[in-house]
């Protein structure tokens, strides 16, 4: 008789169990098919019956938490992602949730908090590539994101590299204009104290004619060439140009690194995981 009774009671029991959780199994049912309508605020309200019923049921949890990320409830989204992988113990599911979690803390710009999530998520499917593409996302992103103090003390280093550049280059061009006016000083002053030892030295000697003719010429060769190079007074020398060309394509990629940094942050982020 006793035998009887306990079997009663455990099939009684059983049953109670499984008509539970058909009833929470509807309530989700109802949550899903009033997303798909559009129906938040119904949705909502199917699944918190469903957690009435059974606080920690992960897939009410989580689908709740869907709802709360549609409605742009987002604190509200991260609590049910968070509890949903607490609860859950499959690593799909606390894959799903850590990834949902990501993406609220992309809405909400937290870049540090983003990426943490990801990684948590791709340490349960290392595989999946939304993941790993939001993963990277959040980590440039976060890279990219500087204190506008910070900002400002770069935008200054910035500029005073640039007046050092200019004023070098305008030190080195002074130089060169004044070697340029001392080589065409000279040039015109036919009395050089060196000259004057070679004629010197050359009236005691007698003096070859060929070699005297050949002499000459290569002078009137050696003359033009450096005249040639030389630059006049007011031009650039062949360095200088090339200083200038480098400072000015340092000058553009700066530009053009702040130009892609502010491009990324228009890449949108990869859906949410449903269950």
């Amino acid at each position: 008789m006793k035998c009887n009774t306990f079997w009663i009671f455990v099939l009684t029991a059983f049953n109670l169990l499984q008509a539970q959780e058909g009833k929470i199994n509807n309530h989700i049912y109802e949550g899903n098919t009033k997303v798909e309508d559009g129906a938040l605020v119904d949705a909502e309200k199917s699944y918190r019956k469903a957690l009435s019923l059974a606080p920690e049921t992960p897939t009410a949890l989580h689908n709740l938490g869907n709802t709360h990320f549609l409605a742009e409830q987002y604190e509200e989204a991260s609590q049910r992602f968070f509890q949903t992988q607490k609860f859950s113990s499959s690593k799909e599911d606390k894959h799903k949730a850590f990834h949902n979690m990501g993406n609220v803390f992309m809405k909400k710009k937290e870049y540090q908090k983003a990426v943490e999530a990801y990684k948590n998520a791709l340490r349960n499917d290392p595989f999946d590539d939304e993941t790993r593409y939001n993963y990277a996302l959040a980590k440039e992103l976060l890279e990219n994101e500087k204190p506008p103090e910070e900002q400002e003390q770069e935008d200054n280093k910035d500029q005073k590299d640039q007046q050092d550049q200019e004023k070098e280059e305008d030190q080195e061009k002074d130089q060169n204009d004044q070697e340029g006016d001392q080589e065409n000083k000279d040039e015109q002053d036919p009395n050089k104290e060196g000259d004057e030892g070679d004629e010197n030295k050359d009236e005691g000697e007698p003096k070859n004619e060929g070699d005297q003719n050949k002499k000459e010429q290569d002078q009137q060769n050696k003359e033009p060439e450096k005249q040639k190079q030389a630059p006049k007074k007011g031009q650039l020398s062949p360095q200088q140009v090339q200083n200038l060309l480098d400072a000015m394509n340092n000058q553009e990629k700066k530009v053009q690194d702040k130009v892609n940094a502010k491009k990324v942050k228009g890449v949108p982020v990869r859906g949410k995981k449903d269950w």
